[in-house]
């Protein structure tokens, strides 16, 4: 037992808070300089939302072949994946070999919160404390908490008088839940129940879905993983990789470089060519609708042909009409909540032992001891799972109580809005790093790809002003004023400010509503990281 177990002061060069993929390769970077290291995770295991994230049917909705990392050949090369998208349980496999093969570890503390983190200005250092009493001191902190890892509990009346089986999506127990012969009903729309919901209609007795507001979705068309195809895209990797760094969204999905980002506009093109591409992207399922037309974000009748296109899609998996027009969305633009990808979703409701219940217009009153009440009905059930969602991006952040330079607190700093100079740091708070956090584009572009890049700029920053007692980097408020302004620009036109989602942070009640997300593109975010860079880092306040 080491003199940190003991809860006696120890210190490190960096602490990294939160062991999901950004946070374990942060951790290896790290170790590569033999720097002392600690890693903080809450879970009991390496994963991040994935260790969490357990329900039934839950899995990626990249493809397995571009989520995951590409920092390393023989990785990508040794690794092979049983699915086009793969499960909780092989993402977990993936994540525990990653562990094991750069003996990482080592360094890892699990079943440990980072609660609060003080920045010493005298010593320039971080004291940082955990839920198990130990205050360690590190030259830089990396926060690694994700941008999916809060999950949202709505405070229903009532929630405390159910006596039945409460479940959330985002918290799923590590033992197997089975709902043979049970009443269950699932609370929300979004993409974790679109896909549990078919898994867990085939186990119940009687299934109601409670829903707010319709997702669109499309079919993922999952299966095997074709070994040929696996064997060109390793054969390929290096190319493939940089088309997807190069590109928009960070992912080029599917088909072996047939279906790259669509430059085009929706509306200049005929309405042949536009079904065309539109029907392609169908066939092949999945999230490469991101990459179809350019304009499909930021023009509302661009947005419109391909939202008219999904719904008469999705009428024709529905045999209720009645049913059918419940679950098309139509207050918002497509992609404006995330997009799912589904097996089966819609097709789920054609059961006769599953019950879809619109709470838009009259919303759960409370729950009671049985189940549910909405109007003058009561919904007898024996579990209830809460489907809702996550308070995205700053969710687990706020959960750390932060101070940077003269005491300030960073949730005060981020009063009405997060701000993050490139989504990277803040003023007032050096040495303090965030990857996948606020004013980044994890949102919009694959996080496999935005999290190796952030660590590449984390580790090189560090290497760069290194450990001197007097080094320190921090934005200055200038910058980081300049970076929230071009953020608002580049996304003043975007159609994802016509939704409430957690995009806008508009899922989460008295959550303030802004954009959370550069949507400039991956590529564009890359160019202003290098350039936040240029001349000895002049955007920043530096000490070496």
């Amino acid at each position: 037992m080491s003199a940190l177990d003991n809860g006696v002061q120890q210190e490190f060069d960096v602490v990294v808070v939160g062991a999901g993929f950004a946070g374990m390769y942060m951790q290896h970077r790290i170790q590569q300089r033999g720097l002392s290291v600690r890693l903080y995770e809450a879970g009991s295991g390496v994963g991040g939302t994935w260790y969490w994230n357990r329900y039934p049917g839950a899995r990626v909705d990249i493809e397995s072949v571009e989520y995951s990392y590409s920092f390393d050949e023989e990785l990508q090369q040794e690794w092979s994946w049983s699915e086009r998208y793969a499960s909780q349980p092989e993402l977990m496999k993936y994540c525990n070999h990653v562990a094991d093969r750069f003996d990482l570890r080592k360094n890892m503390r699990f079943d440990t919160k980072v609660v609060s983190a003080h920045y010493d200005e005298k010593m320039r250092r971080w004291t940082i404390k955990t839920s198990k009493q130990d205050t360690v001191s590190a030259k830089y902190c990396v926060l690694a908490t994700g941008f999916l890892s809060s999950g949202s509990v709505p405070d229903f009346n009532g929630l405390q008088d159910y006596q039945g089986n409460k479940y959330l999506t985002s918290k799923w127990p590590k033992e197997e839940v089975n709902f043979n012969g049970q009443r269950v009903a699932v609370i929300g729309t979004g993409s974790s129940a679109v896909q549990s919901i078919p898994i867990i209609a085939e186990q119940a007795k009687q299934l109601y879905v409670f829903q707010r507001t319709p997702s669109f979705s499309i079919p993922a068309r999952n299966g095997p993983l074709d070994r040929d195809y696996e064997k060109r895209v390793k054969q390929n990797y290096r190319d493939w990789r940089k088309q997807q760094r190069d590109s928009r969204g960070g992912f080029i999905s599917v088909n072996f470089q047939a279906m790259k980002p669509n430059p085009k506009s929706a509306i200049e093109v005929s309405v042949e060519e536009r079904l065309e591409d539109y029907e392609m992207r169908w066939r092949s399922g999945g999230l490469c609708f991101y990459s179809s037309f350019a304009d499909l974000f930021t023009n509302q009748e661009a947005n419109d042909t391909l939202a008219d296109f999904i719904r008469e899609k999705t009428k024709a998996r529905v045999n209720d009409p009645e049913t059918a027009e419940l679950l098309l969305p139509k207050d918002y633009p497509i992609m404006g909540k995330r997009l799912c990808a589904d097996t089966n979703y819609f097709e789920t409701y054609n059961r006769d032992n599953v019950t879809l219940v619109s709470i838009k217009d009259s919303p759960i009153e409370k729950l009671t001891m049985a189940g549910l009440q909405v109007r003058d009905h009561e919904y007898k059930v024996d579990s209830i799972i809460f489907a809702t969602g996550f308070d995205a991006v700053t969710g687990a952040i706020k959960n750390i109580e932060i101070c940077g330079r003269d005491g300030k607190n960073l949730q005060e700093h981020w009063e009405g809005a997060p701000r993050a100079y490139l989504g990277l740091m803040s003023s007032g708070f050096p040495n303090l790093f965030f990857l996948d956090g606020p004013c980044s584009n994890g949102a919009l572009v694959s996080p496999m790809l935005l999290s190796e890049y952030q660590v590449e700029w984390v580790d090189k920053c560090i290497d760069d002003i290194g450990m001197a007692e007097s080094a320190s980097l921090e934005p200055s408020l200038v910058a980081e004023d300049e970076w929230m302004e071009h953020m608002n620009e580049v996304g003043k036109d975007s159609l994802l400010h016509l939704a409430n989602s957690w995009y806008m942070g508009a899922n989460i009640p008295g959550k303030p509503r802004a954009l959370l997300s550069y949507l400039g593109g991956l590529e564009t975010y890359r160019q202003q990281c290098q350039a936040g860079r240029e001349n000895n880092y002049e955007r920043f306040i530096k000490s070496i």
